[in-house]
């Protein structure tokens, strides 16, 4: 009987367990203790300066323990701005394009991921008894593995260091967290596995004809 590479399923079984280690929060939600810790570090940075911390504080005192979808609308400065580093007149978008770049390398690092990044293309279309539409520039959607993340991120030391290019270069902005309720997208932990099994078969189908070819 030719067995072929059957080595390569349990790698590829081994490699999606990996995935989902790292992908999943499998500690639950916070606890009160963790809660006033983060909010205690929280207030020694100017980091959640512009977030009403009763916000903040019901936020994560009412933690399921689920991943949540952070959603963001910004308006960028349109023209330069002082970088808050060095004082160089600097274009807001190139600020926040720094920004960025930082913070998805330790969004990643603790679980999440961009969702959606989308440039908006025309004012409002659909809309009643809000205010007039102050030229939003970008929509985001970044996923967090968890609340407890979330505050992760925002006591991180490297993401305090950049901040300051966040609110330079942002004219206007609020976010929101919301989870999903439906979704026609291939979310990660189905096109991972996928991906997956489709590189184990074909090793496995590769194997199996090399040995034939002999």
């Amino acid at each position: 009987m030719m067995a072929g590479a059957w080595w390569v399923w349990p790698l590829a079984l081994a490699l999606y367990l990996v995935f989902r280690a790292w992908y999943d929060n499998w500690r639950g939600p916070l606890s009160q203790a963790e809660i006033e810790a983060f909010l205690a570090e929280t207030g020694k940075t100017k980091v959640g300066e512009h977030t009403d911390r009763a916000v903040i504080r019901a936020f994560l005192e009412a933690d399921d323990g689920k991943e949540f979808i952070m959603s963001n609308l910004v308006r960028v400065h349109p023209h330069e701005v002082p970088h808050p580093l060095n004082a160089k007149p600097t274009p807001g978008l190139n600020l926040l394009q720094d920004y960025g770049r930082r913070f998805v390398k330790v969004l990643l690092a603790h679980g999440g991921h961009p969702m959606l990044v989308m440039r908006k293309v025309g004012g409002y279309v659909d809309s009643w008894n809000t205010p007039p539409d102050p030229g939003w520039h970008v929509v985001g959607a970044m996923r967090y593995r968890s609340r407890r993340d979330m505050m992760k991120l925002a006591i991180n030391p490297s993401l305090r260091e950049v901040h300051p290019l966040k609110t330079a270069g942002t004219a206007m902005t609020f976010s929101f967290p919301a989870q999903v309720v439906a979704s026609f997208a291939l979310q990660p932990r189905v096109w991972v596995g996928l991906v997956l099994a489709l590189a184990a078969a074909l090793v496995h189908l590769s194997s199996l004809l090399a040995m034939l070819a002999r």
